[in-house]
């Protein structure tokens, strides 16, 4: 027998599977590769290209049908089709048009399997290129059994699974980092001989289970458990390069010899040691030094629901920027998750699959060999001309099985994703469910226990559940004081009371319950709006009757001279919805708050702070916006208006809308009647309560620096996020010496 013949690959952002079908008789399909490609499309959409004879084509749309789309999805490893589309809907192919008129019952293993014209025989142009849009499910299990090998007999080897099988005194650590390699073939478990194996096929491994890289491990137990343990070796090695993302895209080694004991030689099963990131290290001596680097970290990852996912953003220059999708691959991705402490990557996003990010576009057309430290080090072109934030990059990261979502569960919901939070714990001993206290529950909480479930983010954090039927073996408050920051792995890890419970209102109906969402909105202010509009008014006291009610002056305002004047730092705010879902109040309509001065309902308590504070960070004035009417103010090109105030309308914010608030609108402004001249910060926080849940709160902040003299205002260098940073003295005067000759 020889060794095997075809290898499956990820190249250029285009999805190569391989899939290899048997030659028993002359009757047997030929042997194909199939992959998506096109311009400006989703990673599960495109042309449908096939390799025959070493040489990649097309495919016509003639007689093509839903039933062919669901043969070629399948072929690719997605559950399904949801469409087709002809005429070259992602752009002309090039070389051959390989199938002609195809028809797919939809049963077919294989699109090679349809009924065609024949294999080239064809009368279309590629003006009529087929293309496909697949489901986003994957099948289960199929990233294993896509690398199908045959050898010249034409049988079919097929790898199911593969798992790193601890010993008997590592199995109860979390996670697991080391132990034998073993890979599922035919329903069996199977060792892999370690003659062949090398540094590199362990790095695909345990990147594959969520870890960064390999270390040493003592190899004298193993050996010793080796030769007491019965072995059932796998029949073939791997050769992998150790920049694959997966084991499947590995080529197949040498075969093995099935011969009792002797099968490998002088070897014995295959043992790996990984290391973990930083996060998921069992203790912060172990694991960490190598998985980390101690500075800044250049690359971040945002809007992504579930830990190891995001929007690829990029520190340079001191200000954080997005990846352009162009050429964007598993290899960069893969890259960029093993710099953050993961292992390597599940998918390559594009086309701000984890919403759009603000700031400039800092990478474009980037290329790595997947060996790089970090993604700064990749080439890429720092030209980013036709590149828009709809064109984000976003990755998916392995992440090791910490057990978390096998502690909590969420109880009574008409669907898997809401329901009263439940909890195991120990209580005299014994492992039992409960319930958590509502006291201070909120979205924070609601967050963390979506994450830990893997549900996506939180729509809503209730404090009573009565309407649910939860178990009611697990009415008992378990747990009570909850308070997360919102970036914990579980609910366990926030501040609570521990053992000593205190939850006056008990469980049952009062308990604390959750509902989920995958999607969740973004909401960004526009910083340069806010800096080309901020101008200051006296206005008179008797002119802010409403106002006053609303509390939008100082508490000095109430006791001042009826016949005196505020001073009032004004502006224009201008908040988008970046996110991938619509912004919307959390009270229904029938409890929004009808304001009789003002002639509106307010949907929130509060949706915006302004704060004038020191350099030091005191506040020394404030303001606040209630969120009287949120709609569309407008939207990007191509998307309707949904929100509109004007007749007790709903209100919210639409993706890709914006809401503005002018500077003449009542409130929006800070009330500085009392401040004195000097340097200050201006600061703008929407959403300051968490009252909604986002995909992103650390863009929700925007600081300005602020000169006033006593009779007029500078605003400059407004920036949303971490990013700001206070100029100089020589700055400062230069920028207001500036902005007084454009005056």
């Amino acid at each position: 027998m020889s060794g095997p013949l075809g290898t499956c690959c990820l190249l250029s952002g285009l999805l190569c599977i391989l899939v290899l079908r048997g030659a028993r008789s002359n009757s047997a399909p030929p042997v194909i590769q199939l992959r998506l490609a096109g311009e400006k499309r989703k990673h599960y959409e495109g042309r449908v290209e096939v390799l025959y004879n070493g040489e990649w084509g097309t495919v016509c749309d003639d007689d093509f049908s839903l039933y062919a789309a669901h043969v070629v999805c399948r072929e690719l490893g997605y559950m399904d089709a949801q469409a087709w589309y002809p005429s070259a809907k992602y752009g002309k192919g090039e070389g051959r048009i390989w199938l002609d008129n195809v028809h797919c019952s939809g049963s077919e293993k294989s699109l090679a399997q349809c009924e065609s014209n024949g294999f080239g025989v064809s009368d279309c142009k590629h003006s009529e290129d087929v293309g496909v849009v697949c489901s986003t499910k994957r099948i289960p299990g199929f990233k294993f059994i896509r690398n199908q090998i045959h050898n010249d007999q034409g049988l079919t080897v097929q790898v199911e699974d593969v798992r790193i099988r601890a010993t008997y005194s590592h199995r109860k650590r979390v996670p697991i980092t080391e132990g034998f390699v073993e890979v599922k073939d035919g329903g069996k478990w199977r060792q892999i001989c370690s003659e062949d194996w090398t540094e590199m096929n362990s790095r695909v491994i345990c990147g594959m289970y969520g870890f960064p890289g390999v270390k040493r491990f003592n190899v004298r137990p193993y050996k010793l458990l080796a030769q007491r343990r019965k072995k059932n070796y796998w029949g073939f090695g791997v050769n992998c390069a150790g920049n694959e993302a997966d084991l499947s895209d590995c080529k197949l080694g040498r075969e093995i010899k099935l011969k009792g004991n002797s099968t490998c030689g002088r070897g014995m099963p295959a043992v790996i040691s990984c290391v973990p990131g930083r996060a998921f290290a069992p203790s912060v001596s172990i694991g960490f030094r190598k998985a980390y680097r101690v500075e800044q970290p250049l690359v971040r990852l945002r809007g992504g629901a579930m830990l190891g996912e995001g929007r690829v953003e990029v520190l340079r220059n001191g200000e954080w920027g997005t990846v352009c999708d162009d050429n964007w691959n598993i290899r960069a991705a893969t890259v960029v998750c093993r710099e953050l402490g993961f292992g390597s990557a599940k998918e390559a996003l594009s086309g701000a699959k984890m919403g759009q990010g603000i700031g400039p576009v800092h990478m474009n057309e980037v290329e790595c060999s997947g060996f790089e430290k970090s993604l700064t080090e990749c080439s890429f072109n720092l030209e980013s001309l036709g590149c828009s934030h709809e064109e984000d990059a976003a990755v998916k990261c392995n992440i090791p099985a910490m057990g978390f979502n096998k502690k909590l569960r969420l109880s009574g919901g008409r669907n898997p994703y809401e329901g009263r939070v439940e909890v195991l714990a120990e209580r005299n001993g014994l492992l039992t469910w409960g319930s958590v206290c509502s006291d201070s529950w909120g979205t924070m909480e609601a967050m963390v226990v979506c994450r830990q479930l893997g549900l996506g983010f939180a729509s809503h954090a209730f404090q009573e559940t009565w309407y649910w039927q939860g178990d009611p073996s697990s009415d008992a408050v378990v747990m009570s004081g909850v308070r997360c920051s919102g970036t914990e792995l579980s609910l366990d890890q926030c501040l609570h009371h521990g053992s000593h419970i205190d939850c006056p209102k008990g469980g049952g109906r009062f308990a604390a319950g959750v509902s989920c969402t995958l999607t969740a909105p973004d909401l960004v202010l526009n910083a340069p709006v806010v800096e080309q509009t901020t101008y200051l008014e006296d206005r008179p006291l008797y002119a802010l009757q409403c106002a006053m009610e609303e509390n939008c002056l100082s508490s000095a305002a109430s006791k001042a001279d009826p016949t005196s004047y505020r001073r009032l730092l004004r502006f224009s705010s201008q908040i988008h919805n970046n996110g991938l879902s619509d912004f919307q109040p959390r009270a229904a309509h029938h409890s929004w708050t009808w304001h009789e001065c003002h002639r509106h309902y307010h949907s929130m308590e509060v949706f915006t702070h302004y704060d004038l504070l020191s350099l030091n960070g005191t506040k020394v004035a404030e303001g606040h916006k209630a969120s009287f009417c949120l709609e569309d103010t407008q939207c990007d090109e191509g998307i309707q208006k949904r929100y509109e105030c004007a007749n007790f309308g709903s209100q919210g914010i639409t993706v890709g809308c914006w809401d503005t608030y002018r500077h003449d609108i009542d409130c929006q402004w800070v009330d500085i009647t009392d401040v004195k001249p000097g340097d200050y910060i201006f600061q703008v926080v929407i959403n300051p309560n968490y009252e909604v849940a986002e995909s992103d709160y650390t863009n929700n902040v925007m600081k300005c620096q602020t000169r006033y003299d006593g009779h007029r205002i500078w605003t400059y260098n407004c920036h949303i996020g971490e990013t700001f940073k206070i100029r100089s003295a020589e700055d400062v005067a230069g920028l207001v010496s500036l902005q007084r000759e454009r005056k």
